[in-house]
Parts: structure tokens; sequence; C-alpha cells
């Protein structure tokens, strides 16, 4: 049984933050605990845009405070995302994340990601594994 708190994971390698200064992530269940998925709560700023492109993971999202307008970038298809609103990339959708205020939410990710994860030019997260045998008991 693993036991923690996202205050736990503040100021460790488990708090990631965006080269692009728009968000940032406590990584509270990563690859290393092999439970074959990932739990983060994520923050993006108010008044950023992110777009992002999960084409090597599954994302669920689901918005505990904030307001964002979500744009399915391959459909122009706009949602309004408001504490309470899950969506779900099940289809690897290029999309982005415009921030309206403060947007809090937390998100799951299959296959997990290791925590050193970061987007690249293309809003991709790569797919990198994680080698450590035993599960990190914090």
């Amino acid at each position: 049984m693993i036991v923690r708190s996202f205050k736990d994971i503040e100021g460790t390698d488990r708090h990631v933050k965006a080269k692009s200064g728009t968000w940032e992530s406590k990584r509270i269940v990563l690859a290393k605990e092999r439970v074959g998925f990932s739990l983060h709560e994520t923050v993006l700023y108010a008044g950023t845009e992110t777009s992002m492109w999960y084409a090597n993971h599954i994302e669920a999202v689901v918005c505990v405070e904030g307001e964002a307008e979500l744009t399915n970038d391959e459909t122009g298809e706009k949602h309004t995302i408001t504490p309470g609103v899950m969506y779900l990339l099940d289809g690897h959708e290029k999309h982005t994340m415009r921030i309206k205020e403060d947007f809090r939410c937390l998100c799951v990710f299959n296959p997990p990601v290791t925590g050193r994860e970061d987007h690249d030019e293309n809003g991709v997260y790569p797919v990198l594994t994680e080698p450590d045998p035993e599960p990190e008991k914090v």
C-alpha cells in the first residue's frame, strides 16, 4: 500500500514545471509504481494557452477548480471545462487549452508517465520507460 499527499510531492522530482511556463504538475502515481497508470494534479495558469497531442498516451482529466476552453484542434469543436467536468482523449486528439482562470485538474495517463516527460515541439509526451524494479514508498 502506498499513501502520499500532493503536499509531500512539492519541491521533489515528482513536482514538474513545464519549460513553457504554462503549467505545473504533481505526479503522485508514476510508472515506477507499476500499476498501469499514472495520476497527477496539474495546474494550468490563467491567461495561458497550451497545445498538446498525446500521440502515445490516453489521458482522462477531471477539473476540480478554475475554467478553461478546450478546443479539439482536429475538428474545431470547443468545450468549456469547469469543476466537475471530465474530458477523455481516447482518440489521441490534438487539442488546445485556453485558460480563463487558474485551472486545477486531476489527470490519469495510460501508459503511465515516468515523471520526466515534457511536451515536445508538437505537444507530444514521449514514451519513456521506468527501469526501477521496486516501487517507491513515500
